[in-house]
């Protein structure tokens, strides 16, 4: 066996993967740790000094693969994923970047990468996408119609709420998300309106129990088929390998019978 194919063979490993995920979770607790004053303060350079531990880790484990798979490496999302991810850590945090140290905590997303069961989630909201572009725009016609009307309706009285298209898409998207809308918005406006009723009701209908109930439905539908792509995959292997050792038992004993 080659080199390229031990190291290969070394990374796809699963201790190596839950090797790399303990560091992950441990990075995460250490870069948690630099944000209080009282530890940097009692043990500052030893934080800091693991926090390089563990990216030197994270380097090495790209390395490794970049070696592993050569160009290959760069057809897969989450081996692109993860580069950039270290890649960030890599870059000094001067001359004005020192906003890169706070995206340090960027690594813990390699749990994504690490996890298969994350990664069906992530790759399920992703397969979603297409539907959900649809849903976003009878929304978005929703909320434009439901802001017109607002502002025809309850500007005059309520400026600060629905004194233009703005400001009404603003309060409709907080009594979309059920927060104060009643004793905050809805019942001031019947004060002066009293069937306000008609025009609020029906757009929570619409818009929090119906569209976004959509938008849920597409997200499970799509985490469900990428689900069922994983265990197709799972079962081609599986049969790939059975049918490649009945060929290998067919050969020995074609070989016995000829000796």
């Amino acid at each position: 066996m080659s080199l390229r194919a031990r190291v290969g063979t070394l990374v796809g490993h699963p201790l190596f993967r839950n090797f790399i995920l303990g560091v992950i979770l441990f990075n995460a607790a250490v870069l948690g740790l630099e944000t209080s004053q009282t530890v940097m303060a009692a043990a500052g350079p030893v934080i800091e000094l693991l926090d390089q531990i563990c990216l030197a880790i994270f380097v090495a484990e790209i390395a490794l693969k970049l070696f592993a798979r050569g160009p290959g490496f760069f057809r897969d999302g989450w081996n692109i994923f993860d580069f950039v991810i270290v890649g960030i850590a890599l870059v000094p945090a001067g001359q004005g970047l020192s906003v890169l140290r706070a995206l340090r905590i960027l690594r813990l997303l390699r749990v994504l990468s690490v996890t298969p069961s994350l990664r069906r989630v992530v790759e399920g909201l992703m397969n979603a996408l297409p539907g959900m572009g649809s849903v976003f725009l009878l929304m978005g016609l929703i909320f434009y119609i439901g802001s017109v009307m607002a502002t025809k309706l309850f500007g005059a009285a309520f400026p600060d709420w629905f004194g233009t298209i703005g400001r009404s898409a603003y309060s409709l998207f907080q009594i979309m998300t059920l927060e104060s809308w009643s004793m905050g918005i809805v019942r001031p406006v019947m004060e002066t309106y009293a069937h306000a009723w008609a025009f609020f009701v029906p757009f929570i209908l619409v818009t929090t129990f119906a569209v976004v109930n959509l938008v849920v439905g597409l997200i499970v539908n799509s985490m469900q088929d990428a689900h069922h792509a994983e265990d197709a995959e799972r079962t081609d292997t599986y049969r790939d390998d059975v049918l490649t050792r009945l060929e290998r038992i067919e050969e020995l004993l074609a070989e016995r019978r000829r000796d």
